[in-house]
């Protein structure tokens, strides 16, 4: 049975229930909503609760465990000999998977041949597959065909298991709820217990997930250095992947995408910071009502505009712009559109709500009679500004733009349209260099298997961005923690 139906059942079952318990609590009281504990609502969401919720739960662990528990079964089947050199037994059992997925599509869409279905020729199931457009990368042998089909039968027998369970406690809740439904039970304490439990674990999501993706990346990071070297990564100056065995000749140090991250992210705060702390200052200490309330939504405006808008901004209009400037025709110093110069500048366009919003907040925070005060004794406003209010704002205004830093490391569209692809180290502004986040993409655009070396490098490159961008929020807030001014 499809998941969607499975689910829609379970939500019927949950509607009947409220619906039967509402109705059954209210003729348990004759009638007479006075005489039962609660009202009749909460004993039909009583019921409603005991169905949905352990259906729901069950399903979401079943769905979880069952791929782990199919994998770690199928996987004993596989012998050593299918473990080629420069491989490992996930790439193996992504094949074993691709393989089964692929006689299912072909099932599903009436593609499936007497060879496929019989599997007694792993070439020529090959060749059934591809004929299909089922396609499959390399050629069976017998040992992989035969885990697929057992991974297929698993998997079914686990989906048939699955709907049978999960339907059968929808429907004990609903019994369960329905013994229930009579007047003297204390229907609304238990359903507030119930709803302040949801609360909780939905206020949890955030930081399973949060976990969950730590975990994913120190995993795969370490599923990669198993397979090349940890010391040449953060060492070599070069990065030219060519994966072949276990690592191969691949020369992957990541100093020159990091070199290009900081030099990106540099350029680009060196446009945010000045305009947007101007920008802030003159909101909050220049503007007045009408202009404020127009000026600031409107400079605002820019952080709602998709990233790969910029992007396309910087390669088609400042990318050319600086060409005409520093290319051929100007300095020499340029030879494409694509350029440090021109994702850092697109970069920094898009930093400057970040940092004026940021500040404004700051600024405004400084309390009035602190002005006042040097107002008082003779202090200009341009002095006042200078020499009280931003001393005074500093530690948020450091604490925004490291904060602007990080969103600045973390960005991916501009770079992969403004900067180029090239990784190198190098102090020209107006050369094409390449990030951390953008060599992520490339790494996972394509069909290679996230078991394998070209998918876990990304997975190593990512948690090296994580601890990068982590270190400067923890400083950030630091720093703010630290040295703000608190005032009445």
């Amino acid at each position: 049975m499809p998941l969607l139906w499975l689910i829609v059942i379970v939500l019927v079952i949950a509607a009947a229930g409220y619906v039967l318990g509402r109705s059954r609590a209210l003729s348990s009281a004759g009638g007479e909503i006075r005489g039962m504990h609660s009202l009749p609502s909460y004993y039909g969401s009583n019921a409603m609760m005991k169905s949905v919720v352990p259906a729901f739960l069950l399903l979401v662990v079943w769905l979880i465990a069952q791929p782990i528990w199919i994998n770690m079964s199928v996987s004993g089947m596989i012998p050593e000999s299918e473990v080629a050199e420069g491989s490992n037994l996930g790439l193996v059992m992504s094949e074993v998977r691709r393989t089964a997925d692929g006689i299912d599509a072909a099932t599903a869409e009436g593609l499936m041949t007497q060879t496929v279905a019989n599997g007694s020729d792993p070439a020529a199931v090959t060749a059934a597959l591809k004929d299909a457009g089922k396609i499959v990368t390399n050629e069976l042998t017998a040992p992989i065909l035969a885990a697929a089909q057992e991974w297929r039968a698993e998997q079914k027998n686990g989906t048939l298991f699955m709907t049978i369970a999960v339907i059968a406690i929808a429907v004990l809740g609903l019994l369960w709820g329905l013994k229930e439904a009579h007047a003297d039970f204390r229907a609304r304490n238990t359903v507030e217990r119930g709803i302040k439990a949801i609360l909780i674990a939905a206020a949890s999501i955030a930081i399973l997930t949060t976990i969950g993706i730590v975990l994913s990346l120190i995993f795969n990071t370490i599923e990669f250095f198993s397979l090349y070297p940890a010391s040449e990564f953060f060492t070599l100056l070069e990065w030219a992947p060519s994966f072949s065995g276990r690592g191969g000749a691949s020369a992957l140090g990541i100093l020159p995408l990091l070199w290009g991250t900081l030099y990106i992210s540099i350029v680009a705060l060196l446009v945010a910071v000045p305009i947007g702390l101007f920008a802030a200052v003159y909101l909050s200490e220049y503007a007045g009502p009408k202009t404020r309330a127009f000026a600031k939504p409107l400079l605002e405006v820019l952080a709602g505009i998709p990233t790969i808008v910029y992007g396309l901004f910087a390669l088609l209009t400042i990318g050319p712009i600086l060409l005409t400037v520093f290319g051929d025709e100007g300095t020499g110093w340029m030879q494409g559109q694509r350029a440090v110069m021109t994702a850092g500048i697109a970069m920094g366009i898009m930093l400057i709500p970040f940092v004026s919003s940021l500040s404004d907040d700051i600024i405004n925070a400084v309390p009035q009679a602190m002005r006042d005060g040097s107002y008082g004794l003779g202090a200009t406003k341009s002095e006042t500004i200078k020499q009280v209010i931003l001393p005074a704002a500093l530690p948020g205004i450091v604490g925004a733009v490291l904060l602007a830093a990080s969103r600045a490391i973390g960005e991916t569209m501009i770079v992969v349209l403004g900067a180029g692809a090239a990784a190198r180290l190098s102090l020209n502004p107006f050369e094409a260099m390449t990030t951390v986040t953008a060599k992520i993409v490339s790494q996972l655009t394509g069909d290679s298997d996230f078991a394998s070396p070209e998918a876990l490098v990304a997975f190593a490159l990512g948690m090296s961005l994580f601890i990068l961008t982590l270190g400067l929020n923890v400083l950030a807030l630091y720093i703010v923690r630290k040295y703000r001014e608190q005032y009445d």
